[in-house]
């Protein structure tokens, strides 16, 4: 079966245009709201502070008899002077019962974790010293990692634009930026949904995530990008859409192979690979398969779009091909 790009290109970029606004709406409503105050939710990377997290000892008689009230443990923080932190009941990994506490807070020193801890386990029951956790980060260490993460995609950007132009032409590497803003966007855009309705927050690793996800879709891009620049070559009066839409079914089976057993490996790391890789597996997951998506349905059919605007159906052949002409 033969897809035709370039007839339903209004449909693809509708669909990506609604995906992305959803996004920035709730990357507008997260800066807002005055528990994240930021496009997504930050982890303790970014803002710094001190994560708490106590589980309560099940081994002791009648002490998880009750669930947690999350609606008291935030009454205890409010009385301990943190009415502002970030509140979460979790579950036990080996039971899956709800009998742990996540409090997202400014720093702490010790006086007050221990306050505050006991405070909780005169309402709540008490806590398993070997299963509690304590992570504190500086406020200067979060904004070093926010800059130095921002930095490094504006420089592969930058990279990315420079090598395509060389490769190819600078049109074509103009969209296959557009086409990793498009990647980058619409999975910050589902993270900030996911941080307003579960609670999901990003950390460095999220930085790590967006950088090798436009390495990933960058590269179907060139596959395709190169098809269509020899088909051009060879035919140069061929109509633009025809030659993008051969171009794009000549490579579709690589892109979604290729894209499928990555998943396959990002979907066990996901499931199987413990909570500090579960939002870097999900991000990648997300952003391959908007790569996928992106290299096939945006890049190619954008490139359309200009080259039927502009009339500029022909590729620039290299010196070579120009002295073979010329010789004939």
């Amino acid at each position: 079966m033969k897809l035709s790009i370039n007839k339903s290109r209004s449909l693809w970029w509708a669909i990506s245009s609604a995906i992305i606004l959803a996004g920035i709406i709730s990357m507008v409503i997260s800066w807002q709201n005055p528990n994240i105050k930021a496009p997504l939710r930050p982890s303790l990377d970014f803002v710094g502070g001190t994560r708490l997290q106590f589980e309560r000892d099940c081994t002791k008689p009648g002490n998880c008899d009750q669930p947690i009230d999350i609606n008291v443990v935030r009454e205890v923080a409010k009385v301990q002077g943190l009415g502002d932190s970030s509140i979460q009941i979790v579950a036990d990994k080996a039971s899956g019962a709800e009998n742990g506490i996540l409090i997202r807070t400014k720093s702490l020193d010790r006086d007050q974790r221990t306050n505050l801890q006991n405070a909780l386990s005169e309402k709540v029951g008490t806590f398993d010293d070997q299963k509690n956790q304590l992570d504190t980060v500086g406020p200067t260490l979060g904004r070093e990692l926010f800059t130095s993460g921002v930095l490094a995609l504006i420089v592969s950007f930058a990279g990315i634009v420079i090598y395509l132009s060389f490769r190819f032409q600078l049109d074509y590497a103009v969209f296959a930026v557009v086409a990793l803003f498009h990647d980058v966007l619409m999975t910050a855009g589902i993270f900030s949904i996911l941080g307003l309705v579960l609670g999901t927050e990003v950390d460095s690793l999220f930085i790590v995530a967006l950088l090798t996800i436009t390495g990933f879709s960058v590269n179907d891009t060139v596959v395709i990008y190169d098809r269509i620049r020899e088909t051009l070559t060879i035919n140069p009066n061929r109509a633009i859409a025809d030659i993008v839409d051969d171009a794009v079914n000549q490579t579709l089976a690589r892109s979604i192979n290729t894209t499928l057993t990555t998943l396959l490996t990002l979907f066990a790391i996901f499931l199987f690979g413990g909570e500090t890789l579960k939002n870097f597996a999900l991000a990648l997951i997300i952003g391959f398969t908007a790569g996928a998506y992106s290299s096939i349905f945006i890049a190619s059919t954008l490139l359309t779009l200009w080259r039927e605007r502009s009339g500029k159906s022909q590729a620039v052949v290299n010196a070579e091909s120009i002295d073979t002409s010329a010789g004939h």
